[in-house]
């Protein structure tokens, strides 16, 4: 059966160089890195080049570059120590971060008392940058303002060199969960004014079970996860050499085709929304087909009961299609994903949404099979 693989937002197909580099460390490198002797010395070493190239790529220095297992677990480290280490008494976010963030802020809320508060956004689901001032000017507390850079669901593009600069102004910390930027986009953390970034290399073509968090160098936060000295005793634990190779070569090649990638996904996306909005009553959630959205995703209402939306998932991967109703955390819940209701009017949301997000190994062909399906579905 023809597989059209259309959920690159949740994970990306590993690229062959990665998996030939990903082999190659697991019958080379095997050593303990924190062993003396040479082997041990040698893969070492070879972190600790790829954690340097890793943070040449967003200004910062090597030291700035905490290896995790994932955004999930960067997120939570960076939350949890701006709390515990910093003195951080309120968080200002928004109601659709990933819920990475979310969740840990609602437990670190329970845990510590922080107060949160929730920013305006538009309808189109863009943080008011107003609003943000407003709250930001109003706080008597040390605040840290955790905003996602880039939605996976709808594909909203936070203005983060904006942001940095009200953090700034009003002496707040500033987290941004860039899973989905990074490796697509370029971003100076620097420059930006980040204090806190979080990465996952399955995001980028890159192995599972790997990323980083951006923890800024002055700042004396510590780690949640004890039993070891590893990464500057941030996060205990043997390093996982294989993927962090993995990691870096994922890198290196997405950014060596940063602009090509991007041109050529782009294309595929204003193709897949041409030829969707030749279907009657097809609509794009949050104007997620703008070119100022995310290059590679589109958000997509059909004229479908939302009621049957599992039943529209099912038939499709019947037919071998792999989409998604939202976030792959969420997987499983009959709801609309937290993002669309907070996003979309009530009357939007009694129709079935669909979030379709492509990749270099998407093809025009496989956008045709798409809207083939679909129509025979609607009609």
């Amino acid at each position: 059966m023809k597989t059209v693989y259309l959920d690159n937002a949740a994970t990306t197909k590993m690229r062959p160089e990665v998996i030939e580099s990903v082999t190659q460390s697991m019958q080379q490198t095997y050593a303990n890195a924190s062993s003396t002797y040479s082997i041990g010395r040698k893969a070492k070493a070879e972190i600790e080049l790829i954690r340097k190239n890793i943070a040449n790529y967003f200004g910062v220095s090597s030291s700035e570059i905490v290896y995790t297992s994932g955004g999930t677990e960067a997120n939570n480290l960076i939350l949890q120590a701006g709390i515990r280490d910093l003195g951080i008494k309120r968080i200002i976010t928004s109601k659709i971060e990933h819920h990475a963030v979310l969740k840990t802020i609602e437990f670190l809320s329970n845990q510590y008392g922080i107060i949160v508060d929730y920013v305006d956004f538009t309808n189109d689901g863009d943080v008011s940058l107003e609003n943000l001032e407003q709250l930001l000017k109003a706080s008597e507390v040390l605040t840290l303002v955790s905003l996602i850079h880039i939605n996976n669901e709808i594909g909203t593009i936070l203005d983060l060199d904006t942001v940095g600069n009200l953090c700034e102004k009003y002496d707040a910390y500033f987290h941004t969960d860039t899973v989905q930027s990074i490796g697509h986009y370029k971003v100076n953390f620097k420059v930006s004014k980040v204090h806190f970034a979080t990465a996952s290399a399955h995001k980028f073509y890159g192995p599972k079970g790997v990323g980083f968090a951006y923890i800024q160098q002055n700042l004396k936060a510590k780690g949640s996860q004890y039993g070891g000295e590893q990464e500057r005793g941030l996060r205990a634990g043997t390093e996982a050499i294989p993927l962090i190779v993995g990691m870096g070569k994922a890198l290196k090649i997405s950014y060596q085709n940063l602009e090509s990638d991007r041109n050529y996904i782009l294309e595929l996306k204003n193709y897949a929304a041409n030829q969707l909005m030749a279907i009657e009553r097809v609509s794009f959630n949050a104007n997620s087909d703008r070119e100022d959205r995310n290059y590679n995703l589109l958000n997509v209402c059909l004229p479908i009961s939302n009621e049957k939306a599992s039943t529209v998932l099912f038939q499709l991967d019947l037919v071998g299609i792999c989409c998604s109703r939202g976030s792959a955390c969420q997987s499983g819940s009959n709801k609309p994903s937290h993002v669309l209701e907070e996003v979309l009017l009530e009357e939007k949301l009694k129709f079935t949404s669909l979030r379709f997000s492509f990749s270099i190994y998407t093809t025009k062909n496989d956008i045709n099979y798409l809207v083939s399906q679909l129509q025979k579905l609607i009609s």
